[in-house]
């Protein structure tokens, strides 16, 4: 830590409750006031050094020789800072260090203490001293807390912004050049979210946490300017967050250091503002609690759409358990369905303004072959918009309307299985377990499940209609000659035809007398529950076995 000495006398002050008294056995002659304290001074040690001083006692001496009275309320730094002025006056040993140099430097400016009122005076000093601080990390960060105290003054000096350039140049280097070790953090995980960085690069990241929210942006703009990653710049004010909006956190515990909501409020505000707008760089994860915590504190309706467009341009990278937002508003629905309609709206137009729109002709074959290489953004917000209905479907106060328009806001291009929904399904579209189960679901409506057996057997007739191509094929040498040994009418090895062909018969029959079987249940039992006068039951089904039908 930098420091100077000044001064070569001992101690000549002391000091009784709120008043400061010289012990060099002269009458005072000047009373100064800063505050609640009061220093009995003489005038010639002060004129000799401030020009403000001069002026002032030369403007308020009395002719009767009576001690002049002063008052000093507007210094900056107060009356601690005044007292060690008074010691450099007096020539008794100060220290400066990093953090009293700014508001030192800052009186000195407003007393006028240049060297025109005696050599290495004050404000030569302390600005030399400055610049020695400036060239180390800890005692910049030092020196820039300490500017809160005096900020309007600083900001004259332009010691503020000599204080944050020099400290964004030194986070933008290399952390190995400075001597710095990447910050040791136990709880690295934060809601799910790592906050580790690569090389190194977190390790000011503490040290920038500590600073209050406006030198905070000062700092994280002009970092940014020198061309800090934006992933270090996300991490940098999640870091922030962490430490300033507690209840951002799961398990917030309140402290008498905590800050009010109207504080976090203001925080939040802000921070929203200092997120890189490059999509990708904020983790979704930390973007929705954000907007979770928003809510919670009712911010600016303005910081709220900012969130939500934030997510939305991202969504296929959120997880469904953070989509489920409690509801904060005057609708009676357990979770926010609203918000969540608006980010899929919103992913959805960002999507096709970008031109990103998945083949057409993805089937269940090719992802059952190729996996994950073609699950695109729009499928993975098609298969989360599923997997939230399938959340919210239980909520009685939720409308068929309202769940309607969240599945319809994903287009159908979107869904190479409709395996969620009814209304809004495709019934050529459903898996092979999906069809398995919608033909044995006795809820689903009667049209629905017809529709599912009657794609399901015409998939058999297509199926058994090539292997009678084949096998008549087969039968036809002249035929099979003529195919130019391309191989399409080549029987597979191992494989009797004939015996395939009537197996997928005869699972067609079966089929048929399902079906059948399913009608007359479904006819009976409608008959039976018209004897007894019983009305439909449309709220009693199990949300585990079938999202909400939209019949």
């Amino acid at each position: 830590m930098a420091f100077m000495r000044l001064g070569s006398k001992s101690e000549a002050f002391h000091r009784e409750g709120q008043t400061w008294l010289c012990t060099t056995g002269l009458v005072s002659d000047v009373t100064i006031e800063v505050g609640d304290m009061k220093f009995h001074l003489h005038k010639f040690p002060l004129l000799s050094r401030s020009g403000l001083l001069e002026r002032l006692i030369e403007e308020s001496s009395n002719d009767d020789g009576s001690a002049c009275v002063l008052t000093l309320d507007e210094i900056p730094g107060g009356g601690k800072t005044f007292e060690l002025i008074t010691k450099f006056c007096y020539g008794v040993k100060i220290e400066l260090t990093a953090l009293n140099v700014v508001a030192l430097r800052c009186a000195a400016d407003y007393l006028d203490m240049t060297d025109s009122y005696g050599e290495r005076n004050l404000v030569g000093t302390t600005e030399t001293f400055l610049n020695e601080v400036f060239s180390n990390w800890t005692d910049s960060i030092k020196a820039l807390q300490t500017c809160e105290e005096v900020t309007d003054h600083a900001e004259d000096l332009n010691i503020i912004s000599r204080c944050v350039d020099s400290l964004a140049s030194k986070a933008c280097a290399d952390p190995s050049l400075l001597g710095k070790k990447k910050y040791e953090d136990e709880t690295h995980l934060w809601n799910g979210i790592s906050m580790l960085q690569p090389n190194g690069e977190d390790w000011w990241f503490d040290d920038a946490s500590l600073l209050i929210l406006p030198l905070f942006k000062r700092l994280i703009t002009a970092i940014e300017s020198r061309g800090m990653k934006h992933e270090c710049i996300a991490m940098a004010v999640m870091y922030y967050t962490r430490k300033h909006i507690p209840l951002m956190n799961r398990e917030a515990i309140e402290t008498t250091t905590s800050p009010s909501e109207a504080e976090q409020k203001t925080t939040l505000e802000e921070i929203v503002e200092l997120l890189p707008n490059k999509k990708g760089v904020n983790p979704t994860k930390f973007l929705l609690r954000l907007l979770q915590t928003a809510m919670v504190l009712h911010t600016s309706q303005s910081s709220k759409e900012d969130l939500e467009t934030r997510i939305g341009n991202q969504l296929d990278q959120a997880a469904l358990v953070d989509l489920l937002i409690p509801n904060m508003g005057y609708s009676e629905t357990l979770y926010d369905v609203e918000c969540v309609l608006r980010m899929i709206e919103q992913f959805v137009s960002s999507t096709e303004q970008a031109g990103i729109v998945p083949s057409p002709s993805i089937t269940e074959g090719d992802l059952v072959k190729d996996g994950d290489d073609l699950l695109t953004p729009t499928t993975l917000v098609a298969t989360l918009v599923d997997g939230y209905l399938a959340e919210v479907a239980p909520d009685v106060n939720l409308k068929l309307a309202k769940f309607e328009a969240i599945a319809a806001a994903i287009p159908d291009y979107a869904r190479p299985l409709d395996d969620g929904i009814c209304r809004l399904m495709n019934c050529q579209k459903l898996s092979l377990e999906a069809s398995t189960h919608a033909a044995q679901n006795e809820r689903l409506p009667l049209r629905v499940i017809v529709q599912v057996l009657f794609f399901e057997q015409l998939r058999l007739r297509t199926s058994i209609s090539g292997w009678f191509f084949v096998s008549e094929n087969l039968d036809n040498p002249e035929l099979l000659h003529q195919s130019g040994g391309n191989g399409v009418l080549l029987k597979p090895r191992g494989e009797n035809v004939r015996e395939k062909v009537c197996e997928l018969e005869k699972e067609c029959m079966n089929m048929k007398e399902e079906l059948q079987k399913l009608v007359r249940s479904k006819r009976s039992w409608k008959n039976f529950t018209r004897k007894l006068n019983f009305k439909k039951k449309s709220e009693c089904f199990n949300p585990k076995d079938q999202a909400k039908p939209a019949i």
